[in-house]
């Protein structure tokens, strides 16, 4: 298995299926607060936030962002999807993050499992 992408190695992607869909909930800092999103294509979604640092990635969609909304509710800031980074969530964005250092990992792995779960 490829180290990175955790892909068998020599393993051949079919480009001409349409691109996997992963859809993820990410976890964004900015300062002292912390956006909790949704995207099918993070990379895009996250060059148009500002932000100091990726925290995280949830596989989920709309369904598991409002649940994490509703679960951290007493942090909100305003009616937004920004929250104070309190303990609650730290300890969330730890347990999501697990031992790896960079989120883009957790992410390559989402997609893998998206393109095998449609062979």
């Amino acid at each position: 298995m490829c180290a990175a992408c955790e892909w068998p190695v020599g393993a051949s992607p079919d480009f001409e299926l349409i691109a996997p869909r992963a859809d993820v909930v990410y976890y964004l800092r900015f300062r002292d607060r912390v956006k909790i999103g949704t995207s099918a294509n993070p990379r895009r979604r996250l060059t148009a936030i500002k932000h100091d640092e990726l925290l995280a990635f949830e596989r989920g969609d709309r369904t598991l962002e409002r649940a994490r909304h509703a679960q951290f509710a007493e942090l909100r800031l305003e009616r937004s999807e920004w929250f104070i980074f309190g303990p609650a969530l730290q300890r969330h964005v730890e347990t999501l993050a697990g031992s790896t250092s960079d989120p883009w990992r957790t992410y390559a792995r989402f997609v893998k499992d998206c393109y095998l779960d449609r062979m």
